[in-house]
This record gives C-alpha cells, sequence and structure tokens, in this order.
C-alpha cells in the first residue's frame, strides 16, 4: 500500500511513524512534512489547503490512501477533491468537516441527535453576547464559530475578557461551563462500523495547574485510570452513534476521525466538542500504545469495510507526551532558534525546520514534544520528561505537570 499523508506538525509525525511500522505501508509519502517525518517518509511539497494539488499529488504518486491530519484541509474540501480521483482518502468531506469548521452545525447536529451537551447561544452582535452571558453566567465559555486551531475558546471569570474575545472574533458560540475532568475520545469510523480508540486527556492552558491562556496542547497521557469503566461503551451509545446516525440522515455521512471532546461532569458525560481530525497532542500518546497496524486500520475507514477489520490490540502500559514551546507561545512564538537533542526516538517534531547544513531550528509555536511508554503512568511521565530535559532550545518552555494529578491519584469526578 502506497499511503500520502498531508500536514506537517506533530500529529503528522506521529503518523507517519504508525503508519511507517505499518508492513502493508510499501511507500510514504509526506507533503509537506517535517525534519522529523522525513526519517521515515519521502517529503513533498503542497499547500496542504488546496484541494486540487492535494489530488494531483495524490495521483502523482499513486497513492492507495490518503490520510489528511490537519482540520483545515478537510473543511477546505481536500478529502472531496481526492475521492473525486478515485482514491481512498481517511479524512470526512467538507460538508461533514462542519462538525469542527463550526460550532453552530456542530450543536445543531448535537440537539437532532439527543447527544448530551452544553447549552449554547450563537451570537453575532453585543446585545446577542450580554444576553447569553447573563444567562449563563460565570465562568464564562466563549467559542469563535470557526476554526482557529485549537485556540477559539476562551474560559473566564472576567466578563470584559469573554466580551473582548466576543467581538475580536464576531460570530461565536457562548454556551453554559461544564465542570468536571476533560476526556478526548476518538473514534475511527467509515459512516457506520465505529472503533473506539484509547481515551487520552490533554492540557489546553499553558502554564502549570492549567493556568494561562488556552494553546493547542502542551501534553497529554494515557490511559485514564480515573475514568468510570463504562465510560467508551456510554460515549459510543449516547453519542458517537446518534451523530453519526444523523449526519447519514442528514446526506452527509462522516468517515474518517471523530473526535469526541467530553467534560466528565457530576450527570456524567457531556460532549465539549467535536473535531473531524486527530487530535494533537494526544495523537502522539495514543498511537504510541496501538498494536494493531495503523496502515490496515484507516484503510479500512476509508474504504467502507470497517465493520469487518479485526479486534484493535493494544500494548500493555501507557503513554506521556510533553510539549516543548518557543519563547512567546501562545501569544507571540519566536522562531528561527537552534535546537540541539531532537534527533533521537522518542521526539515527535511539530514546528522545526532544517538548513541545508543540517541545522534544525524552531519555525512554530509547539516545537516538539517528548512523547515515550512504560509500564506504568508513572514510569511513562518520568521517561517523557528525561526526553525534554536533554532538549536545548533558547527561551523554550514546557509544563511540569503533565498527567501529575492522574500519577497521584488527585483526579476525581465532581457528584
Amino acid at each position: 500500500m502506497r499511503v500520502l499523508l498531508v500536514g506537517g506538525g506533530g500529529r503528522e509525525h506521529a503518523l507517519a511513524l504508525g503508519l511507517a511500522g505499518d508492513p502493508a505501508v510499501e511507500a510514504l509519502v509526506a507533503a509537506p512534512g517535517n525534519p522529523g517525518i522525513a526519517a521515515v517518509a519521502e517529503l513533498r511539497e503542497v499547500t496542504p489547503t488546496d484541494p486540487a494539488a492535494v489530488a494531483a499529488l495524490a495521483v502523482e504518486v499513486a497513492a492507495d490512501l490518503v490520510v489528511i491530519g490537519p482540520e483545515a484541509p478537510l473543511v477546505a474540501g481536500v478529502a472531496d477533491a481526492v475521492r473525486a480521483k478515485g482514491i481512498a482518502v481517511f479524512g470526512p468531506s467538507a460538508e461533514a468537516a462542519r462538525l469542527e469548521g463550526s460550532k453552530t452545525f456542530a450543536k445543531d447536529v448535537m440537539t437532532a441527535a439527543g447527544v448530551p451537551t452544553a447549552r449554547a447561544y450563537t451570537c453575532e452582535d453585543a446585545a446577542a453576547v450580554a444576553h447569553a452571558l447573563d444567562e449563563f453566567g460565570a465562568p464564562y465559555v466563549v467559542k469563535d464559530d470557526g476554526l482557529a486551531a485549537g485556540k477559539g475558546v476562551v474560559v473566564t471569570d472576567d466578563r470584559a475578557a469573554a466580551e473582548r474575545h466576543a467581538a475580536e472574533c464576531g460570530r461565536v458560540v457562548i454556551e453554559e461551563y461544564l465542570s468536571g475532568p476533560e476526556v478526548s475520545l476518538f473514534v475511527v469510523t467509515d459512516g457506520e462500523a465505529a472503533v473506539p480508540l484509547l481515551p487520552a486527556q490533554d492540557f489546553k492552558r499553558v502554564g502549570d495547574g492549567d493556568t494561562g491562556p488556552n494553546t493547542g496542547g502542551m501534553g497529554a497521557y494515557t490511559p485514564l485510570p480515573w475514568t468510570p469503566p463504562n465510560l467508551v461503551d456510554d460515549v459510543m451509545r449516547d453519542v458517537v452513534h446518534p451523530t453519526l446516525a444523523e449526519l447519514r440522515r442528514r446526506g452527509t455521512p462522516f468517515a474518517g476521525l471523530l473526535y469526541v471532546g467530553l467534560a466528565i461532569t457530576p450527570s456524567g458525560p457531556r460532549v465539549i466538542e467535536f473535531n473531524a481530525r486527530f487530535g494533537d497532542p494526544e495523537t502522539q500518546v495514543v498511537l504510541a500504545l496501538l498494536e494493531t497496524p495503523l496502515g490496515g486500520l484507516l484503510h479500512a475507514a476509508a474504504t467502507g469495510t470497517l465493520g469487518a477489520h479485526s479486534p484493535l490490540r493494544w500494548r500493555d502500559g501507557a503513554a506521556v507526551t510533553v510539549v516543548v514551546a518557543a519563547e512567546g507561545y501562545p501569544a507571540g512564538p519566536r522562531t528561527g532558534d537552534v535546537i540541539t537533542g531532537a534527533d533521537r526516538a522518542g521526539i515527535i517534531h511539530a514546528g522545526t525546520r532544517r538548513d541545508a547544513d543540517g541545522t534544525l531550528r524552531s519555525a512554530g509555536g509547539r516545537v516538539l514534544c517528548g512523547t515515550a511508554t512504560g509500564p506504568d503512568l508513572a514510569a511513562a511521565r518520568d521517561a517523557a520528561y528525561a526526553l525534554v530535559r536533554d532538549v536545548e532550545l533558547a527561551g523554550s518552555h514546557h509544563r511540569t505537570d503533565i498527567a501529575a494529578a492522574a500519577v497521584d491519584g488527585r483526579i476525581t469526578i465532581p457528584g
């Protein structure tokens, strides 16, 4: 099987490692890729959000499967253009990707499907914003209605900050705050059959103790020892299958990766958001424990044969990833700094570039992450931090508390 992987971040590096480890994948091309991906794939230049260009590249490299990593190409219709060429693609159509591309659309689908979620209003002017904030009260939850690379959500007790974010975005969804720890559940689906992966937890705030602004994610871990034993089964029954059925009813079936962001509230799991692709950095830890060949799994979803796929196999133990961010991230990251100590197993590249002479430099806000496995969560955490400590990048920062509360048994579900 020849595979074309679209994207160039940390999620795509994790996907590339998984695909390259599948014996059925005889050739892997990544576009545009990154220096880490270059170790396991041929890199090609392409604009990931240009449907015609990606489809043409898929034809040129004779791809049997195209895997689309980021959300922007999906919303732009890249999957549709590739499918039109008769090539299997892992990723939903532009219409189905509106689950992530529009918070309003996602809420409409959830309401129609009876999915448990927060009450919400879509607001386009200051009066509507004020009414919604009055009704729900603090903490205020204000979400950009469109794509914002994981940074379009503000959760704050500061009314003025909530109003400023709404004004900057223009069209927002304001919803009631959901209390309780958060869980990310990835579900591979061909539109009918659906297979859950291991639940993970990521860390959105930039600082220790969940302080500071939201980011694209500063770390993650799996499995989650504190979740109810029936969590995945309940979410599949109450959220995933009703959502997939509603999208089929609308004539826009969702095939690809359905990301379910959950809050585990005193009343049970509630959906915070849907995404239409693998999450970053949760992908790094989930795929680190997946023993089932990744290429075959994604190909089954892309070709409507997931129902016949064998049950997933998982490695024992746990996985933890810790993100190293550039100075100034998330507000205004500094780029171009030299990185040393990053060319080792377990280092996932996200925002890096390599000079002609081989020098590795920072090229984004989230620069790389240290991803490690271990027999238990504590061991995996220690190994991940050991990887990060050996990376040198001027002015960089990382959280020091990834998975700490889970290791110490300090996560509880309110009730």
